[in-house]
């Protein structure tokens, strides 16, 4: 079952987030897959350190959990570290700890294999604990696809996102590119998107990790 923690929230509350960001408004999609992340989030005063980094795949909406913590917070979100010098995340570091606000670094790998030449930089990330963002479970799959259509105004068939779900690969990378076809092959046939459209369009943009369940036509 997802939740959604919208903008107006506070993190001193029991959270209910959502995964999209629009305009001025934000919300993010809570499921199982999440969820750790967020308590961690949340929970920003029991950290060892004043900094903690985030990680997760491209497309899980972890932009925009780092910039309602840091609404929430008054954080400091260094998003993404890569290309970030040394000197500025070394700075950025110290100005945590110096005034007591939390610092979030935002990056698609752990900090081990950042190329860190500063020694003392290097000491620091050691000791940062660390919250990750998994690939999502069937009701966040379920939720983010509906989401996604929503969000470009698709017209779908009310079996579509189950449908989906079934069959794709269980990937944000995967979810994005599926509603992206789908919306495309809408608008090209100025119809609305059921499973047939959505079996015929998926195979023939091979796309990886899609199959056809026993029983299909």
């Amino acid at each position: 079952m997802t939740r959604t923690l919208l903008a107006t929230d506070q993190l001193a509350l029991p959270l209910d987030w959502t995964g999209h960001r629009e305009g001025a408004g934000e919300d993010f999609l809570v499921g199982s897959s999440n969820q750790t992340a967020v308590r961690h989030l949340e929970h920003h005063a029991t950290w060892p350190v004043r900094a903690s980094v985030l990680t997760g795949p491209r497309g899980s909406g972890r932009t925009t959990l780092a910039h309602l913590f840091a609404r929430s917070t008054g954080a400091e979100v260094i998003d993404p570290v890569a290309g970030v010098t040394d000197d500025a995340i070394f700075h950025a570091w110290n100005r945590a700890q110096e005034l007591r606000r939390p610092l979030l670094l935002v990056s698609d790998t752990l900090p081990a294999s950042w190329p860190v030449a500063l020694p003392d930089l290097r000491s620091r990330l050691m000791a940062v604990p660390v919250a990750t963002i998994g690939e999502p479970d069937d009701d966040l799959a379920l939720s983010l696809i509906e989401r996604l259509f929503a969000k470009r105004a698709t017209p779908i068939a009310p079996e579509l996102p189950a449908f989906l779900v079934a069959r794709i690969e269980r990937s944000y990378d995967a979810i994005h590119r599926v509603v992206r076809l789908l919306d495309e092959a809408a608008l090209a046939e100025r119809k609305r998107v059921g499973t047939r459209m959505a079996r015929a369009t998926l195979a023939a943009a091979a796309v990886e990790g899609f199959a056809e369940r026993d029983g299909d036509m």
